[in-house]
C-alpha cells in the first residue's frame, strides 16, 4: 500500500492520530476547516472539526483496533473521506439552515478521484468509496419502506458492516440533540442486514438473473428464481479514456457487432467535447438492429456513471439480453501516456467532466461484471 495512505493510520499501542501531518499532506483536508455546519446536527462546529471527532472515535472503537491492517487502513481513509464534498455541496437556506445535499455520492466521486491518484488498489478502493456513498443509511434505513431492497444493494457494493462501524463513529463524532436515536438506528440497521442476510458478505440469489431482474424491478422478491429468458449477449464496455477497452475488443469481439461511439464520432465528423446526441442517437439505432436479430453486440464507450448507463441497460433487457459490463482501468499516469499518444487524445477539460462523474460499474446493474485492470 502506498506510504502516503498508510502512514496517516494510527497503530498502537496509543493509537494517536497525526492530524498535522494530514493538514500539511492534503489541501482537500484543509479545505473542510472553511465549510459550517448545521448546528442542530453539529454543534460541534465545521466539517474539520467533526472529521477529526469521527476519526478519533473510530480509532477509539476495540472493533476497530481489532480488524486487520488493511482494514483499519481502509475503515480509516473512509472516515477521512466521508464528508470530503461537503465543501462543494454545502449552502445556507433562506431560513438559515445549512444543507449539503448530494455530499455523499459527489464525496464517493471525489473519494475515488483522491485515491486513485494515490495507488489505492481498486477492489478496496471501491469498498471504501462506497461507503462514503452510504455513509448516512443506517440513521435511517430503518424507517424506509424499501429498507430490505437498499441493504441489499449496500451489500453488492460495500460490507454492511464496516458501513455500521463507520455510522457509530459518525454518529460519536458529533454534538447533536438525538445522539441516542443514532445509535439506536444504527443498531436496529445492524440487526436488519443479518436479518436479511447480507450483514457481511453480498445478498445472495437464485441466479445472475434474477439477481438483475431484483435490481430492475421493484416488486421482485429477493427470494423469486426468474426464468431465464434472454436470448442474446451484450457486452457493455466502461472505463474512462485509454483505459483498455479496445484492447479488451480486439481480444474478445469474435463475430459480434461492434457499435463504437469513438468510431460515430469520426464517421459524422463531431468532436468529443461538442455535443453528442447525434452520436448517442445513432449508436442506439445500431444496437436496436443487432438487438432485433439476436446477434452478440458489444457496446463500446466510457459508461462511466450509473445514471448514464441505467437507460442503456434497459434497453438491452428490453430486448432481453444478458448484459455483461467489463469495466477497464490503468492508473493516472499510464491513462494519461496512452491518451497523449492517440492520433486524437481526449481534451483535458473532457477528461475533468469525466472524472467528475466517474462511478465504476457493480454487480446490481448487469448479470455479469468483469474488471480489466492494467
Amino acid at each position: 500500500m502506498n506510504p502516503e495512505i498508510a502512514d496517516v493510520v494510527p497503530g498502537g499501542p496509543d493509537w494517536t492520530i497525526d492530524w498535522s501531518a494530514i493538514d500539511d499532506r492534503f489541501d482537500w483536508f484543509r479545505a473542510l476547516e472553511d465549510c459550517p455546519q448545521d448546528p442542530t446536527h453539529h454543534a460541534e462546529g465545521n466539517v474539520h472539526v467533526h472529521t477529526k471527532m469521527v476519526c478519533e472515535a473510530l480509532a477509539g472503537q476495540p472493533s476497530w483496533r481489532a480488524l486487520e491492517e488493511g482494514d483499519r487502513c481502509l475503515m480509516f481513509w473512509a472516515a477521512l473521506l466521508h464528508d470530503v464534498a461537503k465543501p462543494r455541496c454545502t449552502r445556507t437556506e433562506p431560513d438559515g439552515r445549512v444543507r449539503s445535499p448530494g455530499h455523499s455520492r459527489h464525496g464517493q466521486i471525489m473519494a475515488r478521484n483522491i485515491l486513485w491518484q494515490l495507488g489505492l488498489d481498486y477492489a478496496g478502493r471501491e469498498m471504501l468509496c462506497h461507503l462514503i456513498t452510504h455513509h448516512q443509511l443506517p440513521f435511517f434505513a430503518i424507517d424506509k419502506p424499501d429498507a430490505a431492497r437498499r441493504v441489499h444493494l449496500v451489500s453488492h457494493q460495500t460490507r454492511c458492516d464496516r458501513l455500521a462501524m463507520l455510522a457509530e463513529a459518525d454518529a460519536q463524532g458529533r454534538i447533536c440533540a438525538d445522539q441516542d436515536r443514532l445509535f439506536d438506528n444504527i443498531e436496529l440497521f445492524r440487526e436488519l442486514c443479518r436479518q436479511e442476510k447480507c450483514f457481511s458478505a453480498p445478498r445472495r440469489f437464485a441466479s445472475d438473473h434474477s439477481r438483475f431482474c431484483y435490481f430492475r424491478m421493484p416488486d421482485r422478491s429477493p427470494d423469486y428464481e426468474a426464468y431465464d429468458d434472454t436470448r442474446s449477449r451484450v457486452t457493455m464496455l466502461s472505463g474512462l479514456p485509454a483505459s483498455g477497452k479496445d484492447s479488451f475488443i480486439a481480444r474478445m469481439s469474435g463475430d459480434a457487432t461492434i457499435v463504437s461511439l469513438d468510431a460515430i464520432r469520426t464517421e459524422l465528423k463531431i468532436a468529443p467535447d461538442d455535443n453528442q446526441g447525434p452520436v448517442v442517437a445513432s449508436a442506439r439505432e445500431r444496437a436496436r438492429q443487432a438487438l432485433r436479430t439476436g446477434a452478440p453486440l458489444i457496446w463500446n464507450a466510457t459508461n462511466l456513471s450509473r445514471e448514464f448507463r441505467q437507460p442503456l441497460l434497459g434497453l438491452f433487457a428490453d430486448y432481453n439480453a444478458a448484459v455483461t459490463i467489463v469495466y477497464a482501468e490503468t492508473g493516472p499516469s499510464e491513462q494519461a501516456r496512452r491518451n497523449n499518444e492517440r492520433p486524437e487524445p481526449v481534451p483535458g477539460r473532457v477528461l475533468e467532466r469525466m472524472l467528475a462523474r466517474w462511478e465504476p460499474p457493480d454487480l446490481t446493474e448487469c448479470h455479469s461484471l468483469k474488471i480489466s485492470l492494467s
